[in-house]
């Protein structure tokens, strides 16, 4: 062999020996490093001692346990009925409108189905008073709006007016309190009852800054809402971490003046529950509802433009409007309140003038009962006064305005509340 043979043979062999040891040491790095051993080395910490308090909570949540496992389920809920009745009555004459005032438990006469009832608790109108405002707040507010306010205030304001005005003007801490809740698709508390001013500007405030989302009224289900409330939506002004809370609704509130305030245009969509049951729910309540409607200026502008039922678009016909007059006036007398059919916004002080007189008007009458009633029957009431004390009733010159009847929910019903 050549000396250049033998040359390139030794640089051969000392190439593929460097070739090897870099191969062996890049595959001794390329391999997973194992983790530096931690505490005493053993896979599994031992168990240690349980402390005498450990031992404790763990025997008291094993007899918790045992008491769940045990317990009986309940199937049926039982209706809670009381023995007495209460009906507030506010008296005024037919001409004028004048509320009659310093009246005496000898001046009325209550009956139930025809049957003269003995009074067994009386009391005098009392100024405090406790209210719930239900706002309608939708698109269509603000179209029924324009028709009033044109292009130069939003339509919506319509219906904010008459709550701000009577939320300014007739709620007088620290005695009076107040509510409000706005609905579109659902309904939204923006305020629980305060008698705070500065919650009662923020609420107004925050009306008028925003705009609706939605054009959707769901009436019914606001009314029952703020009648016995329910889960919804949290109080918006109470900046709470939950998005939902269950909400107390007017029957829960202990208050001899109690009432409901509306503000809508009567236009139900799609509630959850319809006319039949939103009336049962506000002839058990028993709580007067004082409706101012709006949208009704809108409907005599462009009457005959409308179409007879529901446009293609949407558009609420000239029988919508209808219904939702009828129904306002329906939830008015069944609930002893009162119908306001507001065409302009000139008209609301004075509406709000009468509302808050009734409220503040109110006697209260209660009779007890030899045997509870019936769920689910009705019971009609009458109310008569005797304003000059001669023995006759004033039927043909006062006006006793109560809620017509009286009624109780069925079990099944009061279920459906739980």
């Amino acid at each position: 062999m050549t000396p250049l043979l033998r040359y390139r043979a030794s640089a051969l062999l000392l190439m593929l020996l460097a070739f090897t040891v870099f191969a062996a040491s890049a595959s001794a790095q390329s391999r997973p490093q194992r983790p530096t051993p931690k505490g005493d080395g053993k896979a599994n910490a031992r168990p240690t001692p349980k402390t005498e308090e450990q031992l404790k909570k763990e025997e008291e949540e094993r007899r918790l346990a045992e008491e769940a496992r045990n317990a009986e389920e309940v199937g049926d809920v039982d209706v809670v009925e009381t023995n007495v009745v209460n009906v507030d009555a506010v008296v005024y004459r037919k001409k004028g409108g004048q509320i009659i005032t310093g009246l005496k438990k000898e001046n009325f006469a209550i009956f139930e189905n025809g049957v003269k009832k003995d009074i067994s608790v009386f009391s005098t109108p009392e100024s405090p008073i406790t209210v719930t405002l239900v706002l309608e707040y939708s698109k269509w507010t603000e179209t029924f709006g324009q028709a009033a306010g044109g292009y130069f205030e939003p339509g919506v304001y319509e219906s904010i007016r008459p709550v701000a005005q009577f939320l300014s003007r007739f709620i007088k801490p620290p005695d009076d309190y107040a509510s409000v809740i706005a609905f579109d698709m659902r309904p939204t508390p923006i305020t629980d009852f305060t008698n705070d001013p500065n919650r009662i500007r923020q609420t107004i405030d925050l009306l008028l800054r925003n705009q609706p989302a939605f054009r959707e009224n769901n009436l019914f289900d606001a009314l029952k809402f703020a009648l016995v409330g329910g889960r919804g939506d949290a109080v918006v002004l109470e900046n709470s971490e939950s998005s939902k809370m269950d909400y107390g609704g007017m029957v829960d509130v202990k208050s001899k003046r109690r009432a409901i305030i509306l503000v809508a245009s009567g236009i139900d969509t799609f509630s959850k529950i319809n006319y039949s049951e939103i009336r049962k729910v506000i002839q058990q309540a028993g709580i007067p509802i004082y409706i101012i409607s709006t949208g009704n200026l809108f409907y005599k502008k462009y009457e005959a433009f409308l179409p007879a039922t529901d446009g293609i678009t949407g558009m609420p016909g000239r029988l919508t409007f209808l219904q939702a007059k009828n129904a306002m006036n329906t939830f008015a007398k069944e609930s002893g309140g009162m119908h306001f059919e507001m065409t302009f916004e000139s008209e609301i002080p004075a509406y709000l003038n009468s509302i808050n007189g009734l409220l503040r008007s109110q006697y209260s009458l209660t009779y007890d009962l030899e045997q509870k009633h019936e769920p689910g029957k009705k019971y009609k009431l009458e109310v008569k006064v005797d304003v000059d004390g001669d023995g006759t009733y004033d039927e043909k010159e006062f006006v006793v305005q109560h809620r017509p009847f009286v009624t109780t929910a069925k079990p099944e019903e009061e279920k459906k509340k739980k």
